[in-house]
């Protein structure tokens, strides 16, 4: 049996009991450790699960998953995921794998920040098409979770965006070149993600381009959901682009239309000043 079970957000101790009763039933735990991270490490893990957990890098999980199934038919296999096991897209390449071979797999949830989000007063079933903002380097600027993030604004829904993070990366020198140079590990901020979104909106009013978003924009920055030390604040764009939520893992809420019960959650833990340029569509309806 191939067990794909979820961690949650915070620490070792939010998995499930279910799920840690799979982990200490298994002769093999492999932690996917590229998607997200926790607020502890390896070794906190293996401590309170009780078995030694074999790190599973993008290459292993994409490129060598036979090595991950393996004996699965026959032997209880554990894929700890931070978060929930399907809010990677790439997991499902797996558990696809473990079909063909023949090998039974079972999920075992968690929280994840897709409902998680929930916690910043933004109700859940107001969001739109979730979008992945990636590091920006000299010569690669893409820009299209702007539109998408535009898209769900035109339709009244608030996007949730997935900062970057890169993990166990070679430079472009050391893989021309062959070497297994890995860089240190960097995690995108709350404020560098709303830099590039400025920058964005700045070069698309130079050209004239309607604009869906704007730095007067309220959205909402949080860092390390489910951990003690969780920040949440929401301020404009502008007011975000030069907030530090200290370490990570950070995610970036733009809002649409907000519900009255909405803008009062977002005033808890709001900047100064930060909903001022919301206006009333009607009754019971703002947007900024």
């Amino acid at each position: 049996m191939l067990y794909l079970i979820g961690l949650g957000l915070g620490d070792a101790t939010d998995i499930t009991v279910k799920g840690l009763q799979a982990v200490r039933s298994c002769s093999r735990v492999y932690l996917e450790a590229y998607t997200s991270i926790l607020t502890v490490g390896k070794e906190a893990l293996e401590e309170y699960y009780g078995k030694q957990l074999i790190l599973a890098d993008r290459d292993m999980v994409e490129q060598g998953a036979d090595e991950i199934l393996k004996d699965a038919d026959v032997t209880d296999v554990a894929f700890l995921v931070v978060g929930d096991p399907f809010g990677a897209t790439t997991h499902s390449d797996l558990v696809l794998r473990a079909v063909n071979a023949g090998i039974p797999y079972k999920v075992i949830h968690n929280a994840s920040i897709m409902n998680a989000v929930g916690c910043c007063g933004l109700q859940l079933y107001n969001f739109g098409e979730t979008v992945s903002v990636v590091f920006w380097t000299e010569t690669w600027k893409p820009e299209s979770f702007y539109d998408k993030i535009c898209k769900n604004r035109a339709a009244g829904l608030h996007t949730l965006c997935l900062l970057d993070i890169k993990v166990k990366e070679q430079s472009i020198e050391n893989m021309m070149r062959g070497k297994k140079i890995y860089e240190p590990p960097r995690f995108m901020t709350v404020s560098q993600a709303a830099d590039q979104l400025i920058q964005i909106i700045q070069r698309r009013r130079e050209e004239g381009e309607e604009l869906g978003v704007t730095e007067d924009t309220v959205c909402v920055g949080l860092a390390r959901l489910g951990a003690d030390d969780q920040t949440i604040r929401s301020g404009t764009l502008r007011q975000l682009a030069s907030c530090d939520l200290g370490g990570p893992l950070h995610s970036l809420v733009v809002t649409a239309r907000l519900h009255p019960l909405e803008v009062d959650m977002l005033r808890v833990n709001s900047e100064p000043d930060a909903l001022k340029h919301l206006r009333m569509i009607d009754s019971s309806t703002y947007t900024s």
